[in-house]
């Protein structure tokens, strides 16, 4: 390619050839630099492009794209298949990055004379030169306009990945079997946003006055809603008002009356036979405004749903909506009935308690330090409202199946334990029920923990 003519000890005499043209060696220097100068914007600019265009979420390309604006189809073609623009985006700059090592190195050792100290000297140069205006300020940059960027580099990227075909296929299709052999899965494939992180989000924006405390918790409601089973959310059996199907309409609107409610489950023989709902206005209508006043409670029953425990509620809330239902029952592998699940028990997970009457907030602060809550409150929202850790279980869900997990037997009124750091004395028992636990120790608990946090 090139070579030296003349004597190298005589600069006047030295002269260096170019595929068979002879340069000066100012004009080799000069263009050596150039070709550095040049091949370092070219890693910058896909370095930047990495960044843009990874960091801008698809939901946000496509409305670029419905907006018309120039190169958003080109971007959107780009997104659409992630491993292979990466591909694209590694190859080129690896390319201009080699290129740039290469140059600088026959540079230094047509200038210095000795290949050794040239070779170390321009791996530290273009790395240094690289790291600083390659990845450093480029991405800087791109992360701060990661839309208008990706927009910009949008049709330049297309047409390298059009220049390098030959090489983007290779290399696409080799990462692709190294993965399959390794059992991995490329990460660029995958979304760049956990829930984790969404959560993070959310917090931070309460934080900074863009959220409300109520929307906050309702979006991160939300969110857990999808990961929630029926048993969860269930009034368990034990709190069940039901009706025998012998019963008489007048019973059935009395039971309905004392106990609050306004349907019914309706059972034939014991509550694990479970027929059908009663509504409480159809029994009103009927008995006292129908033309035939001889009306069985039979008549009025209404089909419900049998669902496993296991059931996931944003399914089953599509279930019931879709067949017009306001209560289901839920049973177990056996097919005894476990609980029952209302349309409010599933809008409750999403908007929040929704009480009624003489009902109480299922938790209660009494100070900064100490909360009193419901028995029957799920250990997600204990550890969410109180800013705790207590540990879920298999075999419980709520405050009150954490008692008896850690007793590891029947508790009574006045009973306490510790949890690491914090005291849970039990407040309130009917029968072998814990009705109410009161939990004290709270900033101590998050003193600690912002400690730890600190250390980490």
């Amino acid at each position: 390619m090139f070579g030296l003519v003349g004597d190298t000890r005589q600069a006047t005499a030295l002269t260096i050839e170019i595929v068979g043209v002879p340069i000066s060696p100012e004009a080799f220097a000069l263009v050596g630099a150039i070709a550095i100068v040049v091949l370092l914007g070219l890693s910058a600019f896909f370095s930047s492009s990495e960044i843009a265009l990874f960091s801008l979420p698809n939901h946000r390309v496509d409305r670029i794209a419905e907006e018309g604006h120039p190169g958003a189809r080109t971007l959107q073609r780009l997104k659409s298949d992630p491993h292979r623009l990466l591909v694209t985006i590694l190859v080129g700059n690896n390319l201009v990055n080699v290129a740039m090592s290469s140059i600088a190195t026959g540079l230094l050792a047509f200038y210095i004379g000795n290949q050794g100290v040239a070779v170390a000297v321009a791996t530290l140069g273009i790395t240094a030169l690289v790291l600083l205006f390659g990845e450093s300020a480029p991405k800087s940059y791109a992360v701060d306009h990661t839309e208008s960027w990706s927009l910009r580099v949008a049709r330049p990227i297309r047409f390298a990945e059009i220049i390098l075909m030959p090489l983007v296929w290779l290399f696409d299709h080799l990462t692709r079997i190294v993965n399959k052999v390794t059992g991995g899965r490329g990460a660029i494939e995958e979304t760049y946003i956990t829930r984790q992180e969404i959560r993070d989000i959310i917090e931070t924006g309460e934080r900074e006055g863009v959220l409300e405390e109520d929307e906050r918790e309702m979006i991160q409601r939300t969110l857990r809603f999808n990961r929630t089973i029926a048993k969860e959310v269930m009034t368990p059996r034990l709190d069940m008002t039901a009706v025998s199907k012998d019963s008489s309409i007048d019973e059935a609107i009395e039971t309905c009356v004392q106990s609050g409610h306004n349907r019914l489950p309706v059972y034939d023989g014991e509550l694990d036979n479970v027929i059908g709902i009663v509504e409480v206005t159809d029994m009103v209508r009927d008995r006292h405004y129908s033309a035939d006043g001889d009306v069985d409670l039979e008549d009025l029953i209404e089909p419900t749903l049998h669902v496993p425990e296991s059931k996931n509620v944003d399914a089953l809330l599509t279930e019931m909506r879709e067949k017009r239902l306001n209560m289901v029952i839920v049973i177990d592998e056996f097919g005894t009935t476990e609980g029952l699940v209302t349309m409010e028990d599933l809008v409750e997970e999403i908007v929040g308690e929704i009480l009624e009457g003489g009902e109480t907030e299922p938790i209660e602060f009494e100070s900064d330090d100490a909360a009193i809550v419901k028995g029957e409150v799920n250990i997600d929202e204990v550890n969410e409202a109180l800013g705790v850790e207590l540990p879920e279980g298999e075999e419980f869900e709520t405050i009150a199946g954490f008692i008896f997990n850690r007793a590891g037997r029947l508790v009574e009124q006045g009973e306490q334990i510790q949890y690491d750091g914090l005291d849970i004395r039990v407040e309130q028992v009917e029968n072998t029920r814990i009705m109410r636990a009161r939990i004290a120790g709270l900033e101590a608990y998050q003193a600690d923990r912002a400690e730890v946090e600190e250390t980490e």
